[in-house]
């Protein structure tokens, strides 16, 4: 090994490495050439020096560190930029007239009366960015394929409804109903992007900030899935993402970068809007937020383009020899340059250019206006089209496009840079004609002056207009539009449930493994198997579900270029380009998207998909829950398993994963059709019915969300009489009492049964009450047809009044009704109103710990003997029985000794 004085350190990466060197003579005159050039041309030439040399190195492919940041310039050079195709002139009347539609519709959303708001300058500073990908990039759908995918940023949706009204896909009625959905049916406009509200027009959802850069990148990656599993031809999809600077802050935009470039998605673009500000103020005022966002994005191996500064900028960057206007631009923080879009030229010449004789010179024949209309790269459509255009033809890596606007741009000085800009909603007769004649539009004063400003439309046969349609012609029709092509699956017939439906026999399976079982026989249906596509969070063994590795494989689109050291097992872990599994590693986050990227495929690319999305019941709904609401809006399908679920069940890993109210949160989703399964036969009945509704005729926009256990009990085979129909409702009579004096009935929901079957027994055998127990296999449907029974008779009190369906089940049963379940008690109370009866539920509300299950459920008192002690209490409340009876029952079950407790059944990972 080289000593010490053998060794020359060097900065690979980024971290310091000892690589010997083998001339030092060679070496010392590199040094000195650099050295020669500092003291003779300056560090500003130098550092120029520097960065071609490396630039050169990468052509090259020698491997040196990679640059977190360059300079404050654009990463195209003028002479890089290519032909711009289109007539400059035309698009600019057109985005004009677009961004008057777009201001005068939200300000008209403020007349009196309405008030509904809206937001106007964030699309006036994005305009030219989305202009440009109409008009030249953005892909439709004519040829029957899915075409482009584009994220709008939410908060810009009046500018894409504006270009949609010169485009006449909405009226003028449509645009004065913004915001006004129900009352201005059915003409009303959605606030933000919404596929739900406006299922023919938008796609993503994208208003909820985070989830559109998180739903891009993993819509990228679907479509690379779906081509290399040979279910959709996605060669032509490019996806775009229009994101905000400040939107960058939310973690999930930028936590899951590492994935798009690792796969090399080069489908993938992202389109920052560096406008400089947030809601209230800027985004990074005594920094620089695209110098930052460089160095995150390069650091996770994407392909960065910088748009900073417009056409007018060429000429003094050119004159730019000493680098003396770079260091400027660089060393200026974000909170200037806002004030700098907010003073006269004076000030910019006094304040930016004046404190070198250097920077005053470049500026001395120019005016104060040219010198105020120095511009922003994201408003020069050539420029922008130049970035577009590499950002396609960029292979390998995902791309981001940094570009520098004005928030609130042509608006007028009452709005352009302003702090307050985001929140301003309403122009003033002034501001409305300041922004006419910045816009060069043919609007009379009168017109503004006498009640509401008035669209502007440049006529149907216009030059403008035409020019519109031959572009969006040309590439393949109209964006956004959804469309649905999807035919509905043939469906499997019953064999696929067969197994399930036999019961385990004299086996102990976790409700789990009873899943993964129906799983994999549907996985093997001819028909519809290979449009499953499992999805985990680096879990699969854990669920039971590595028995799907071997032949499913986990899709990766490298393969599988090492030798797995479990190569040997049965069950090996096999990565495969085709692979159907989808292993996202640790990140319920980046799950989701997938989920929801590919329920909603179907859309998409005309393609259904069944994702089977299985995750740790507590990290569901509780961690991604905003993004369950995302997939309900954008109208996505499939199964969510929340396995390993229960406050009790799960004991052994203590309280952040003991779930006892996920299905409660569910119920907070009206598009999330939530069950609590006791039973494999169950499940199957279940999971027939979801891909009936979900991917059948006349198919529904929800999801199924089913709560899975992982204590191993016995599944008894389904009864002959069966009662199908109540499973899927909600409830049905397992099992009838068979002797005592007094009635009593038990509703019990998943891993809850057995305990209910228990205290059955004991109540019978000891207490001499007749107990029924119900299966509850969802309290969320039986309160939701609850629900829409007393919606329907309030508002039809002439008809005859509809009975909610757990009425009509426990109509005839007698007795006091007790609930238990492994959730807390707000989960079984969300009936209690619609219960004949007294009614009384048993739950596990609180934290969760470690401990056995015996210990746990005795903590709870929701164990088989606290169920009893429920029982008779609710019967000594009727005067059935005595209420000594009560203290008897503690005493002998020692209720309040959690030691006193069995155990209960051990293991159970799935």
């Amino acid at each position: 090994m080289a000593s010490g004085s053998d060794r020359n350190p060097i900065i690979i990466g980024g971290l310091p490495s000892q690589v010997p060197d083998f001339d030092p003579e060679e070496t010392q005159e590199w040094l000195d050439s650099l050295d020669a050039a500092v003291d003779e041309r300056g560090r500003e030439r130098a550092r120029y020096l520097m960065l071609r040399l490396i630039e050169r190195a990468r052509e090259k492919r020698v491997a040196v560190p990679e640059m977190r940041s360059t300079d404050y310039v654009n990463t195209i050079a003028t002479k890089d930029e290519p032909f711009f195709p289109g007539n400059e002139e035309i698009e600019r009347k057109v985005l004009n007239a677009t961004r008057w539609n777009a201001a005068v519709m939200v300000s008209r959303a403020q007349r009196p009366g309405i008030g509904v708001g809206g937001h106007i300058a964030t699309f006036a500073s994005s305009a030219s960015l989305y202009d440009v990908g109409f008009n030249h990039f953005f892909r439709g759908k004519d040829d029957g394929k899915g075409g482009d995918q584009i994220f709008f940023q939410g908060h810009a949706s009046p500018g894409v409804y504006a270009r949609a009204f010169l485009l006449d896909r909405l009226n003028e009625a449509q645009l004065d109903a913004f915001r006004q959905e129900k009352s201005k049916f059915p003409n009303g406009l959605s606030s933000y992007p919404h596929p739900r509200l406006m299922p023919d027009f938008w796609e993503f959802p994208t208003v909820s900030m985070g989830l559109g850069p998180l739903g891009a990148i993993y819509q990228a990656r679907m479509n690379r899935y779906m081509e290399a599993r040979g279910i959709a031809d996605t060669s032509d999809s490019h996806v775009w993402a229009y994101l905000g600077d400040g939107e960058m802050d939310e973690p999930e935009s930028l936590g899951q970068l590492s994935i798009a470039a690792r796969e090399g998605l080069d489908n993938l673009t992202f389109v920052v809007n560096c406008n400089l500000q947030r809601l209230d103020g800027p985004v990074r005022g005594n920094g620089k937020v695209m110098q930052e966002l460089e160095s995150q994005f390069r650091g996770a191996g994407w392909n960065v383009i910088k748009l900073v500064w417009d056409r007018s900028w060429d000429p003094l960057l050119a004159q730019d020899r000493d680098g003396i206007l770079v260091n400027k631009l660089n060393t200026t923080p974000d909170g200037q340059f806002q004030t700098y879009a907010t003073e006269t030229g004076a000030y910019i010449r006094e304040h930016f250019f004046g404190d070198d004789h250097r920077l005053r010179a470049m500026v001395e024949n120019m005016t104060d206006q040219q010198i105020q209309h120095l511009g922003r790269g994201g408003h020069d459509h050539k420029k922008i089209y130049a970035a577009y255009a590499a950002a396609k033809a960029h292979k390998g890596q995902p791309t981001v496009i940094l570009a520098q606007t004005v928030k609130g741009w042509t608006l007028g000085p009452n709005f352009e840079g302003r702090n307050a800009t985001h929140q301003m909603k309403k122009l003033t007769v002034d501001d409305l004609k300041m922004f006419r004649d910045r816009l060069h539009l043919p609007i009379p004063d009168k017109d503004l002056e006498d009640g509401l400003p008035p669209y502007y439309h440049p006529g149907r046969d216009s030059e403008e207009i035409q020019y519109m349609h031959d572009r969006r012609k040309a590439l393949g029709g109209y964006v956004p539009t959804r469309v649905v092509r999807a035919k509905p699956l043939p469906l499997p017939d019953e064999k696929a449930y067969a197994g399930a439906k036999k019961g385990s026999g004299q086996q102990k399976i976790a409700t789990t493994m009873a899943f993964v079982r129906v799983l994999k026989d549907l996985m093997r249906d001819k028909e519809i198997g290979k449009r499953f596509v499992p999805i985990a969070p680096d879990e699969y063994r854990t669920f039971g579900m590595d028995a799907f590795f071997p032949s499913a494989k986990i899709y990766n689109p490298l393969g599988q270029i090492y030798e797995s050291v479990d190569r040997e097992l049965l069950l090996a872990y096999k990565e495969s380009p085709t692979g159907q599994m989808l292993h996202d590693g640790i990140t319920e986050a980046g799950c989701t998207a997938s989920l929801i990227a590919a329920g909603s495929a179907y859309a998409t690319h005309g393609e259904p998909l069944i994702p089977v999305y299985v995750f740790y019941s507590m990290f569901g709904f509780q961690r991604t829950g905003d993004q369950f609401w995302q997939m309900a809006d954008q109208l996505a399908r499939g199964f969510v398993l929340g396995a390993t679920a229960g406050r009790t069940t799960l004991t052994g890993e203590g309280l952040q994963h003991a779930d006892g109210h996920s299905q409660l949160l569910a119920s907070t989703n009206p598009a999330c059709v939530a069950y609590d399964p006791a039973y494999g036969y169950e499940i199957a009945h279940i999971v027939k019915d979801g891909l009936r509704r979900m991917y059948g005729e006349n198919s529904e926009d929800v999801f199924y969300y089913l709560t899975v256990y992982n204590e191993p009990i016995q599944h008894p085979a389904e009864p002959a009489d069966v009662d199908a129909e109540g499973i899927l409702k909600g409830l049905y009579r397992f099992k009838q009492g068979e002797k005592g004096e007094h009635a009593a009935q038990i509703l019990a929901s998943g891993v809850a049964v057995p305990w209910a079957l228990e205290a059955q027994q004991i109540l019978a055998d000891e207490w001499n009450v007749k107990a029924d127990v119900w299966s509850a296999t969802s309290w969320n449907e039986l309160r939701r047809d609850a629900v829409e029974a007393e919606e329907h008779n309030l508002l039809h009190p002439e008809e005859e009044q509809r009975v909610p369906y757990v009425t009509q089940k426990l109509a005839d049963a007698q007795g006091p009704k007790v609930a238990v379940s492994d959730w807390m008690r707000a989960v079984p109370d969300q009936i209690a109103r619609w219960v004949p009866g007294t009614y009384q539920s048993l739950g596990a509300d609180g934290f969760g710990f470690a401990d056995t299950r015996g210990a746990a459920r005795r903590f709870f008192h929701i164990d088989a003997q606290s169920i009893v002690l429920g029982v008779l209490t609710e019967l000594a409340k009727e005067g059935k029985v005595d209420r000594s009876l009560l203290k008897q029952a503690i005493d002998r079950y020692q209720l309040l000794d959690v030691t006193a407790a069995e155990a209960g059944e051990a293991g159970g990972d799935a």
